[in-house]
């Protein structure tokens, strides 16, 4: 017994001063949640901080729901008021506009059953360069009207540099209203 104290008494005395004083990152799995989480690890200063290795925004710049397109290859972004749907085309991290050659994306979902097709036109944002779009629009109420719900099982489809993307349009029902942000 009393060598196996002193064995984890040297390891850990070992591994303290290998790591000297500069911090270390250390990664870890054990949150409640089960979410990867990095700590880091500082011998002076600050307490030991967390953050989220797969840190996600929970919405897009416009305050509009993300959908992962790929694998997280790029984001979009759907901002919805009474009458119009706004699908903002995003990088990886979802946070900078990425302008697209694309004249429509395209929004497939099913309606009692019958699937349907929404086609939004390329409305190219500020900054966007000539020929390519960052932005696409659609006034249609009806569209309004069976995007947010679960049953209708909403899909956003587009091209991008040639690669077909496709991904699930989910609404996070928190109470959250969409009709008072800009577009």
């Amino acid at each position: 017994m009393r060598n196996h104290q002193f064995f984890i008494t040297s390891a850990v005395l070992f591994v303290f001063l290998s790591t000297g004083c500069s911090p270390k990152a250390i990664d870890t799995t054990s949150n409640s949640a089960g979410d990867e989480s990095t700590e880091v690890v500082s011998m002076d200063g600050p307490p030991p901080a967390t953050v989220d290795v797969d840190s996600h925004a929970s919405e897009g710049p416009h305050h509009g729901t993300l959908v992962e397109l790929g694998n997280e290859e790029f984001h979009a972004e759907v901002v919805h008021d009474d009458t119009s749907v706004t699908i903002y085309v995003l990088d990886a991290a979802a946070t900078k506009a990425v302008a697209i050659e694309a004249a429509e994306v395209i929004i497939n979902l099913m309606h009692d059953g019958v699937p349907e097709q929404f086609k939004l036109a390329a409305n190219p944002d500020n900054g966007d360069p000539s020929g390519r779009s960052s932005r696409f629009m659609l006034t249609d109420a009806e569209l309004v009207g069976h995007i947010d719900d679960e049953a209708a099982a909403p899909k956003l489809m587009m091209t991008i540099d040639g690669t077909p993307y496709r991904g699930e349009i989910k609404h996070e029902h928190d109470g959250h209203d969409h009709s008072g942000h800009d577009h």
